[in-house]
């Protein structure tokens, strides 16, 4: 039996070690492209269109992102179909982040699927781990908004700017604050 590779541990959602050189290589790949997506002319649409499903692991048809992005590695991320996300989003894609249809995400929203030991040594170490995220079809994420890793937002869902949302949200709700907390149904 051989050793796992480090991506294979991350993709498997095992702890892993970022700066191996496979996975150093991939994330750099993520870099350029969106270096190219946040400079480039803010009117050529089909360009950006065509950098976005290079970058992505899925790119809905009439979606839009813009920039500036910046994400881990583009290809854990799946964005679903007429999503719009604002300036400034911040997608940790260590895991996989799932965006369904019809999501609207505010300015400087950050989705962080990255966890990282509790224990000392093994942060010394460099190991670090992630959970996926799931946002459902038809959520707004207002501005500046953090989802945490291993969180899934029911479809139909608000969270208002500047929330944190450290756990699962149902469908068909307001949440706010830090933590977010349901304080109506729709």
């Amino acid at each position: 039996m051989t050793e796992k590779s480090m991506r294979e541990r991350m993709l498997g959602g095992e702890p892993y070690i970022a700066d191996d050189p496979v996975l150093t290589q991939e994330s750099q790949r993520a870099q350029r492209l969106t270096h190219r997506l946040n400079t480039m002319d803010p009117h050529d649409a089909h360009a950006r269109r065509r950098l976005l499903v290079e970058l992505f692991g899925g790119f809905g048809e009439g979606s839009e992102v813009r920039p500036p992005l910046q994400c881990d590695y583009g290809y854990q991320t799946t964005v679903g179909a007429r999503c719009f996300v604002n300036w400034g989003a911040i997608f940790l894609d260590v895991a996989t982040v799932t965006i369904g249809d019809d999501v609207q995400i505010g300015p400087n929203v950050q989705l962080l699927t990255a966890t990282h030991p509790l224990a000392p040594q093994p942060r010394r170490d460099k190991w670090e781990a992630a959970e996926p995220i799931a946002i459902g079809d038809n959520v707004w994420l207002g501005g500046g908004v953090i989802v945490c890793p291993g969180v899934t937002i029911g479809a139909d869902t608000v969270v208002g700017a500047g929330s944190v949302v450290t756990r699962d949200l149902p469908a068909g709700v307001v949440a706010v604050g830090s933590p977010a907390r349901v304080v109506r149904e729709l």
